[in-house]
Formats: C-alpha cells, sequence, structure tokens
C-alpha cells in the first residue's frame, strides 16, 4: 500500500504539472516579478519547485540552475538551489529506495553481492567522485544509489558537497546572463560572461582530474609511498612486452628494472613463435624432399632424425638469445634482476630479499598454456607448447588437442615429420575464427597430407593402462560438427599434445593483496591507456590481452612504457583498429581486419573481392596454387575494411593491406602500384583489379565505347 501511495503520489504530481503547463509559471520573468514584490514568496517557490522536478525526476534541473542565478544572483541562488538540489536528490533516493531496492536486491542478489561490499565500504567516495562528473545524469546517480546500500544521512551530505562546485559554475552561468541587458554582441561579449562560459566548459574536465586524484588516493591510502624511488619505472617481465617497455625506457634516458624469474625472450623466444617456426620449417623441408620427383628431383630420400630436428630448433634459439639476453639490455642501460617479483604496494616490488621502489610499474608476465580439467588428463603425461622441446623421441600416435592456431601448426608440422596425428576439437570446424571457406581448405590440406581431423568432438575423459602402455581418449560427438555419428569414440594415442588456448599468467606476484581487477576472461582489467585500477600500473602483452600475439605485445609495450614516463604530461590511447595475425600452418593464413563472418554479425554491408592463387604465375612455378585472397570493403567504395589471405607466404602478403588499412589507402592505390613481376605479391594487385572490373561505371563506358566507334 505504501508503494501504491507513492506511486499514485508522483503520477498526481506530474500529471497536474504537464496538465496545467507548469513549466509556464517556471520562467526568469515570472519569478523575477515575484522577486521585485514579494522576494521570500519568490525564494520559497522556486525552492519547492526545485525540490519537487529533481525529487520527482522530472526534467529541467538544469535550467532550474541557471535561473536560480539569473534571478536571486550568485549568493542566494547558490543558498538555494545547493540545498534545493540535494534536497530533491535525497527525496528521489528514498523514492527509488522505496519502490525498488527490495526488488532489485532479491532479482539480482548474485550479481550485487560486489557492487555491494564495494558500495559498504566506499560508498561515501564513490558518490562524491560521480557527483564531480557533469556528464552523468543527476537524475541517475539519484535512482541508482537508492538501490545501494548506503545511508541516507550520508547520500545527504555527499551530495551536499559533492555537487557544491559544479553548482557554483552554473549558478554564476546564470547570474552572468542575468545581468545582459540587450540582446547584442556586445552585450553578451562581456568579460563576466565570457569567463561563465570558459568556467562552464572546463568544469567537467576539472572535475574529472580531480575525481581520477581523489579516486587514486583513496585506493593508495592504505599505502605510503616513498620520498624517493630506485627507478623510473620497473617491469615484471622479460618476454616480447616486458623487454620492449623496458628498452624504450632506457631509450628516452629514464632509469628503468627489469625483473625475470626465468629465461629472457619469454615464450616468444624459448617455448613458443621462434622454437614453433623452426620445427615448421624442418618439416617443410621434410615434406618437400617426399614430394621432390614433383620437381623433377628423383633422388631425394628425406628421412627424418628427430632427435637432430629438435636439437636445430634448439639451436635457432641460442642463436638469437643474444638480442634478448640480460648483457645486451644492460649495455642499453636496462637494470636487468633474476628472481620472482612481487607486489607489495603499488610503488614497492620485492625480488629476492631486496625491495625495490619505483614509481610507475608495468606487468608483462605474459601467459602459459591452458590445460582443461578432462578427468584423467593428469595421468597423460600430456605435453604444452611449453614442454614440447624437451622431446628427443618422435611421437608414433600423436593427438592434438585442440585446432587453434597451435594445434593446428603443431599437428601439421609433426604429421610432416613421420607422426600419425590425430586432431581433436569440439568446434564445428578448425579454426573458428575464421571464415568457413578458410577453414574448409586448410582441413582439407591436413588430411590430404594425412592427419585426422576430429572436428565436433568434446573430449570428456582419458584412461590410462600403464601395463600395457596404452593411453585412450573418450571422445563425446556434439551436435554440430560431428563426423562420425552420434556414438561415443574412443582415440589410442601415445602421446597428447594440449593446444587448446593460454591463460594469463596473474597469480603469486601481489596482484590478489592489491585487488587489482581481472577481466572474466582471466586477464589484467585496463583501460586505454593500459593501467590497471592503480594508476601508475600498467600491464601490456598477453596478460592484459585482448590480443595474445607477440607483435601486439611490442605494440601494448609503446603505449604503457610512454604513458608510464610521460602521462603526467600526454596520454595516448592503445589503437587497435589494424591487428593482423597469421596462422603457420601450409597453407598459411593471414587476416588483418575484418571477414565476412564478423562484418555480417556487426551488420556491415561490404562488397568481397576474390583471387584465386591458382592463377597467378609465380604461383604455378613455385608449386604453391593452393589458396586465395579476399578483401572485404566498404560497400560500393574501394575503402579495405579487411583482408583474408591463405596461401603461400600469405603472413608476408598481408602487410600491404595492413598499411593500406592504416593509412586510409583503398584498392584503387593498390592497383596504381607497381609490383614486381614474377611474385607472390601480384596477387595483391590482381584482387584489385578483380574489384575495379566489377565496380567499373558500366554507362560512362557506353558512351566510350559510342566515341569510340564515331571516331572510327
Amino acid at each position: 500500500m505504501k508503494k501504491l501511495f507513492i506511486l499514485l503520489f508522483i503520477a498526481l504530481v506530474a500529471g497536474l504539472f504537464y496538465h496545467f503547463d507548469g513549466a509556464q509559471y517556471l520562467s526568469v520573468g515570472q519569478f523575477r516579478e515575484w522577486f521585485e514584490t514579494q522576494p521570500l514568496m519568490a525564494a520559497g517557490v522556486y525552492f519547492v519547485s526545485y525540490v519537487l522536478i529533481t525529487g520527482l525526476s522530472l526534467p529541467g534541473a538544469a535550467v532550474m540552475t541557471l535561473m536560480g542565478g539569473a534571478v536571486f544572483g550568485l549568493a542566494w541562488g547558490l543558498l538555494l538551489v545547493s540545498f534545493a538540489s540535494t534536497l530533491g536528490a535525497t527525496l528521489a533516493f528514498l523514492v527509488s529506495r522505496s519502490l525498488l531496492r527490495d526488488w532489485v536486491q532479491a532479482r539480482f542478489a548474485a550479481q550485487l553481492e560486489t557492487i555491494n561490499k564495494g558500495i559498504a565500504r566506499d560508498g561515501a567516495y564513490y558518490l562524491f567522485s560521480l557527483r564531480l562528473i557533469p556528464v552523468i545524469p543527476f537524475f541517475v546517480i539519484n535512482l541508482v544509489f537508492g538501490l545501494a546500500p548506503i545511508r541516507a544521512w550520508t547520500f545527504y551530505w555527499v551530495s551536499q558537497l559533492g555537487m557544491l562546485a559544479g553548482t557554483a559554475v552554473f549558478v554564476n552561468a546564470g547570474a552572468e546572463l542575468g545581468n545582459v541587458e540587450e540582446i547584442s554582441v556586445s552585450g553578451i561579449m562581456t568579460p563576466g560572461i565570457l569567463i561563465a562560459f570558459v568556467l562552464l566548459a572546463l568544469f567537467p574536465v576539472l572535475a574529472k582530474a580531480v575525481g581520477v586524484r581523489l579516486q587514486q588516493r583513496q585506493l593508495t591510502k592504505s599505502f605510503s609511498k616513498p620520498k624517493h624511488f630506485d627507478s623510473n619505472m620497473l617491469v615484471i617481465g622479460g618476454g616480447s612486452a616486458g623487454l620492449v617497455s623496458a628498452l624504450i625506457a632506457a631509450a628516452v634516458k629514464a632509469k628503468v628494472t627489469l625483473v625475470e624469474k626465468h629465461k629472457m625472450g619469454g615464450d616468444c623466444l624459448n617455448t613458443g613463435c621462434v622454437p614453433s617456426k623452426a620445427l615448421i620449417r624442418s618439416a617443410a623441408v621434410a615434406h618437400q624432399l617426399k614430394h621432390a620427383g614433383e620437381y623433377g628431383i628423383s633422388d631425394a630420400s628425406g628421412e627424418v632424425d628427430f632427435a637432430a630436428v629438435m636439437e636445430r630448433v634448439q639451436g635457432v634459439i641460442k642463436t638469437i638469445e643474444p638480442h634478448d639476453s640480460v648483457e645486451r639490455f644492460t649495455e642499453l642501460g636496462v637494470d636487468c634482476l633474476q628472481g620472482d617479483a612481487k607486489i607489495l604496494s603499488p610503488w614497492e616490488v620485492q625480488v629476492g630479499e631486496r625491495i625495490h621502489t619505483a614509481r610507475n610499474i608495468v606487468i608483462a608476465t605474459g601467459a602459459r598454456p591452458f590445460v582443461p580439467p578432462v578427468p584423467g588428463i593428469e595421468n597423460t603425461a600430456y605435453l604444452t607448447s611449453d614442454t614440447l622441446w624437451e622431446l628427443r623421441e618422435q611421437p608414433k600416435r600423436l593427438m592434438v588437442m585442440g585446432a587453434g592456431p597451435i594445434g593446428c601448426e603443431l599437428a601439421q608440422a609433426f604429421a610432416r615429420l613421420g607422426s600419425e596425428v590425430t586432431l581433436v576439437d569440439m568446434a564445428d570446424r578448425i579454426m573458428p575464427r575464421e571464415d568457413p571457406d578458410v577453414s574448409a581448405l586448410v582441413s582439407q590440406r591436413l588430411e590430404a597430407e594425412g592427419i585426422k581431423v576430429l572436428v565436433g568432438h568434446k573430449t570428456i575423459g582419458f584412461e590410462c593402462d600403464e601395463g600395457q602402455g596404452v593411453k585412450l581418449a573418450k571422445l563425446e560427438p556434439q551436435a554440430a560438427g560431428a563426423s562420425s555419428g552420434s556414438e561415443p569414440v574412443s582415440l589410442e594415442f601415445d602421446v597428447l599434445m594440449v593446444a587448446v588456448g593460454r591463460k594469463a599468467n596473474t597469480e603469486n606476484f601481489g596482484l590478489e593483496a592489491l585487488d587489482v581487477e581481472l577481466t572474466p576472461s582471466g586477464t589484467i582489467a585496463v583501460d586505454d591507456y593500459l593501467r590497471t585500477r592503480y594508476h601508475n600500473i600498467y600491464a601490456c602483452g598477453d596478460v592484459a590481452g585482448p590480443y595474445q600475439f607477440t607483435h601486439m605485445a611490442s605494440h601494448q609495450a609503446w603505449f604503457a612504457s610512454v604513458n608510464a614516463l610521460f602521462g603526467f604530461a600526454k596520454k595516448f590511447k592503445v589503437d587497435y583498429k589494424v591487428v593482423p595475425w597469421a596462422t603457420f600452418t601450409a597453407p598459411e593464413v593471414a587476416r588483418v581486419g575484418l571477414n565476412e563472418t564478423d562484418a555480417t554479425a556487426a551488420g556491415i554491408e561490404f562488397d568481397v573481392s576474390r583471387y584465386d592463387l591458382d592463377d597467378l604465375d609465380r604461383a604455378i612455378a613455385d608449386g604453391e596454387t593452393q589458396g586465395f585472397i579476399k578483401v572485404l570493403t566498404a560497400k560500393g567504395r574501394d575503402k579495405v575494411l579487411g583482408a583474408t589471405i591463405v596461401g603461400y607466404h600469405a603472413s608476408d602478403l598481408i602487410t600491404e593491406y595492413v598499411t593500406a588499412m592504416k593509412h586510409g589507402h583503398g584498392l584503387n592505390k593498390i592497383l596504381g602500384t607497381i609490383h614486381i613481376y614474377p611474385t607472390m605479391s601480384e596477387a595483391n594487385k590482381f584482387v584489385a583489379g578483380n574489384w575495379k572490373r566489377a565496380n567499373a561505371p558500366e554507362g560512362v563506358l557506353r558512351w566510350v565505347e559510342k566515341l569510340h566507334r564515331w571516331r572510327r
């Protein structure tokens, strides 16, 4: 009954206001007339009207604020508006609490648990910060906080203080406008009005800056900030992101400390990009030797010495190691430390027995292979992309779990080296991030090379008989994509390779104690400037996401280091507009921007231009005709929205489209660029030519044809 009464009262007041056109009585002229004859009545009517408008969340609070200054002047207007707005806000707060809080809290208890804890702990601070930001609608704050566990008295006094600065700016603007005697350029362009407008323009920026400063002070109030720092920046992690961050800091003469607990170079050098590409290269050579007859070479056995292949991989790593070594980075001015890092405060990191202080911290701890909790998997002695490189005996029967880029690359490499490989994934096709025609072409190639591809199958368990040396995987066909009917499948294997994704390294170095937030995918939550909730702690690379590529780690590292060192003067948002990537299967798959699947899902209109490589002279000469180039352009225009290349050296060919998208060049520019003959890069020009023919101005060409006929 109480809620019903409140609803009826609100409806009645709102209805009467609109029925009698209450706005006509709330004019500057009307109040000025009252103010001259009955100032107390004018102030009272204005005050009550303001309280009701804000309390019932009706539109017009901003106009009423300006009116207060225009009618009553700065001092009295500020007094009236400050208390009226706070009382109205509290009234709206109480209405929201009475009508909705119980239902909302009961309906969304699980989702609101964390928010409620934060409001209960720091509600006054959050409210004060929001009151400083005029962009957030006044009534929204009132209604939302009515649902939260904050006391009404706290809401009142915090709102009174938090809104005071903004109220003063708006009332002052109203007071200056109220002093205008004539509507003319000279009447409006007075110093007082100009200053008032400048304050209105600057207030949101200044309020945001003050809010950020207050937020950071609230976060760090329990920590003691050092008066002096050992370094300008301390980087945790010596992988691609960490190395580039440290290198940039040293290049601009900052004092930088780099901490790595394992091997410099991180995953990319030691267990990822470098060793996998070395393995793929050996596998490609073995494959070519086995098919040497196709090139007119009859005496090529191609016998594989697997142990020698793996030793070559280690040799490649050792050759590149000096590029990422402690010695090199020390020479460049980086203070390199070996050991486990633990963040103690926003400015302190413990390494061994010593505590190092730094004005800024960059977290670049990377990621590791994710191992799903499948029953029995712990008994299989499974391998991951981290542990694979210790192998010296070639697996006879290899099961690869996961048909993403890593799984497909390794499955093909081992098959080419002589293993019997089965590739398993629960998705309905391999490489599901790519278009279906891309997945189909690569899958066809893998199967042609003897790989058994089992998509649409979920691995539900493993059984191992150590006595018989039998390892068995239990696979459950999924509704979509299953290739073997609906019956469970048993798969025997000798070695299991797990390649189902990677998990960010966020544990055991102090993030938990600082309550640094993580995203639902497990990466560190960062803003557009790569800052965590502590604005002097940054994260970049795989640990931050959203793209887990080495080149993206280096890209982010520039923003993290520059923002950390110079963000007090100028900050830079990370640019994710043009992000390329490649899968190094044969044929390679490279992509930048949108593909057909993504563009369709986003409702973007596009045209598709395609060129098949079996028509390219160099591809024919090299015997690498499998694949195509597919470019998406804006409907009816040559603007490149994305490109996908499947084929020989696709990872190199994609760069032309990356450059085009980065600098706004369309397919006409690519078509008008000279490409060397005979090269694979000519395919980029030919696909642009296909677009041009498809978008030729037919009407103009018909007139041109008539012109040529007439001239004959």
